[in-house]
C-alpha cells in the first residue's frame, strides 16, 4: 500500500510540472502538454498556472509552413487564412480550426502542428504535418486561361496519395509557356517522406505533341535562324525524368536530378535528336509577418539544366534561370515585385530558350511578334500594386540572343484579382494588358485561374 501511494504522489508531481495549456487539444484530437506546444520543446514557464488560456499564448507566430516542403494545393481562402495567423499570438483554437479546414480541402486522413523557436525572441514557427496514410484521390483544375493573342491553356489533374507515396497525372493543352504550343499527358510518382521527412524521390515522364507559329517556322527555314539554334522543329518530345530533393534548412530545398529527352524532329524522315541534361533547382519560400500587421512573401529559386554528350545527348548546352518575387501586404493594400533573369549557352532546342509576351510575363506583347524562335538571353522585371481585389501592373524585359543588343520593351494594365499575384494557387485573375509603344495599340486580355 505505501509503494502504491508512492507511485501516486510521484505522478501527480510529474504532472503538476507539465500543465496541460488550457484544455486546448492539438489537431487531430490529440493531445498536447505544453512542453509539446512551447517553442523549441521547452516546458512552460515557471509562474503560469494550468488555469492560464494557453502557455504559449505570449509568443508571436512567426511562419507556417509544411514539414514536407511540398506545394499543396489550398484554396485562396484558406491561403489567407494562414496570412491571418502569421503575425498573431499562438492561439490553439485558431490552429485546430486551420488544421481541420487543410485536411477537409486535402481529403487528408490527419493533419497536425507543432511549434518550434523562432529566429526572433519570443517568436514561433508553425510546422504543418499532413497524414494521408488512408489514401486519397483528388481531381482538379490547377491552371486555366486564355490570353485573346494566344488562345486557350488548360491543365486536369488527378492525384492519388497512399501514406508516403503520391501519383500524379496531369492532361495538357499549353499555347502559353513555351516557344511552341504542346499538348499531352504528364505523370509524376514521389515518395514523399524519406530521412525524417528530409528527402523526397520522384520520377516524372512526359509525353508531348507540339505545333508551331507560322513565324516560328518561317524563322527555322529562313536565313534569320539563330546559329545558337539546336534542334529544328520536332512534332513530340517524350521526358523521363528521376530526381530527389533534400529539405536542406526549411524552407531552403534542393532538388537534383537528370532528365532524358526524345525529340522527333519535322519532317518525319529525320533522326531524332536527345538532350539529356543533369537538372538541379534552389528554391527558398517563406512568409513573414510584421508587427503592425504587415505580411511579406519571398520566393526565390535557381535551376540549372546542363546537356552533355556524356549522358548520350545529342545536343550540348547549360541553361540558367533565376527568379525571385518579393511581395508587402497591409490591410487592403499590397505591392508586388518580380524579377526573372536567365541565359543559355550552346546549341538548346527550341523548348530550352526563353519567351517574353505571354499570360504572365510582359502581357500585351506577342512574344511572336518578339522573337518567333525565342532567345538564348533573358531579362524581365514587374510591378503589380492592388488595393483589395484591384491590380495595376507595369511590365518590362528584353528576350535576345548573345552577340545582339536587346531591345527593351515595356506593358501596362490594369485587372482585378482574388489573390495577391501570379504565383498565388486558386487565384482568379481578369485584366487589359496594353504594350507600350508607339502608333496603334491593341490591348490584350488575359483570364483565367492560378496565372
Amino acid at each position: 500500500m505505501k509503494l502504491v501511494l508512492i507511485l501516486v504522489l510521484a505522478a501527480f508531481a510529474l504532472l503538476g510540472q507539465f500543465p496541460a495549456p488550457g484544455g486546448d487539444s492539438a489537431p487531430g484530437g490529440d493531445s498536447a502538454s505544453a512542453g509539446d506546444l512551447a517553442p523549441g520543446g521547452d516546458s512552460a514557464p515557471a509562474g503560469e498556472s494550468p488555469s492560464d488560456l494557453n502557455v504559449n499564448s505570449r509568443y508571436t507566430i512567426e511562419s507556417i509552413n509544411f514539414m514536407d516542403q511540398r506545394e499543396y494545393k489550398l484554396s485562396t481562402s484558406a491561403l489567407e487564412d494562414i496570412r491571418r495567423l502569421i503575425g498573431a499570438k499562438v492561439n490553439s483554437e485558431a490552429l485546430d480550426l486551420l488544421a481541420k479546414r487543410i485536411r477537409a480541402e486535402l481529403h487528408a486522413h490527419e493533419v497536425t502542428f507543432k511549434l518550434t523557436r523562432g529566429a526572433q525572441p519570443e517568436a514561433v514557427r508553425v510546422l504543418i504535418h499532413v497524414d494521408r496514410a488512408a489514401g486519397t484521390v483528388d481531381a482538379s483544375v490547377p491552371k486555366l486561361g486564355y490570353n485573346s493573342q494566344l488562345g486557350f491553356t488548360g491543365i486536369g489533374e488527378v492525384t492519388a496519395t497512399l501514406g508516403s507515396n503520391a501519383l500524379r497525372f496531369q492532361m495538357l493543352r499549353d499555347s502559353d509557356t513555351l516557344i511552341e504550343r504542346f499538348s499531352g499527358i504528364q505523370a509524376k510518382y514521389d515518395k514523399l517522406s524519406l530521412a525524417g521527412g528530409r528527402i523526397r524521390l520522384g520520377f516524372e515522364f512526359d509525353a508531348y505533341q507540339d505545333q508551331y507559329d507560322g513565324a516560328t517556322l518561317a524563322a527555322i527555314d529562313g536565313a534569320a535562324r539563330p546559329s545558337s539554334l539546336g534542334a529544328g522543329a520536332y512534332g513530340s518530345r517524350l521526358n523521363y525524368e528521376p530526381s530527389a530533393t533534400f529539405v536542406l534548412a526549411a524552407p531552403l530545398t534542393l532538388t537534383v536530378g537528370l532528365s532524358f529527352e526524345e525529340l522527333d524532329n519535322l519532317p518525319t524522315a529525320a533522326r531524332p535528336e536527345s538532350a539529356n541534361a543533369v537538372i538541379s533547382t534552389l528554391r527558398y519560400h517563406q512568409r513573414w509577418s510584421g508587427s503592425g500587421g504587415n505580411k511579406e512573401e519571398l520566393d526565390a529559386g535557381y535551376s540549372l539544366r546542363a546537356a552533355t554528350t556524356l549522358l548520350g545527348s545529342n545536343l550540348a548546352y547549360t541553361r540558367h534561370l533565376a527568379h525571385a518575387r518579393y511581395s508587402y501586404a497591409r490591410d487592403s493594400q499590397s505591392i508586388e515585385v518580380a524579377v526573372v533573369a536567365g541565359a543559355v549557352y550552346g546549341q538548346a532546342p527550341l523548348f530550352e530558350r526563353f519567351a517574353l509576351g505571354d499570360s504572365t510575363m510582359l502581357l500585351g506583347w506577342n512574344k511572336y511578334n518578339l522573337d518567333p524562335v525565342g532567345g538564348n538571353r533573358l531579362a524581365y522585371g514587374s510591378v503589380t500594386y492592388g488595393y483589395h481585389i484591384m491590380r495595376v501592373f507595369y511590365d518590362t524585359g528584353s528576350v535576345w540572343d548573345q552577340g545582339k543588343p536587346p531591345e527593351v520593351k515595356q506593358s501596362a494594365g490594369v485587372g482585378v484579382s482574388s489573390g495577391l499575384g501570379v504565383l498565388e494557387k486558386g487565384a482568379f485573375l481578369l485584366a487589359l494588358a496594353f504594350p507600350l509603344q508607339g502608333g496603334h495599340v491593341t490591348p490584350v486580355l488575359v483570364a483565367g485561374m492560378n496565372f
